[in-house]
């Protein structure tokens, strides 16, 4: 098992009802498999989430990427503005 801590930005902090989220998975773990845990728990990031930039200890990431435990994920929502 491993212990990831998910730290939300704006719209997904909003959505998620907190700043940071505690998860633990299965070990190996990746990217993909944590945006599924956190719609199994937090349903209502299902149509931001897909949308959404992740960086594993401050760097972009992708699905595919490895998780260890301890390491911090950011979940960046798309911005907009003009």
């Amino acid at each position: 098992m491993i212990d990831i801590n998910v730290v939300l930005f704006a719209r997904a902090r909003e959505l998620a009802g907190a700043d940071s989220i505690k998860l633990t998975l299965d070990d190996p773990a990746t990217v993909g498999d944590l945006k599924a845990a956190l719609l199994q728990q937090y349903p209502d990031l299902s149509t931001l989430l897909p949308h959404c930039t992740m960086a594993v200890d401050h760097e972009y990431s992708d699905d595919d990427t490895a998780l260890s435990s301890g390491c911090e994920v950011g979940c960046i929502p798309p911005v907009s503005g003009g």
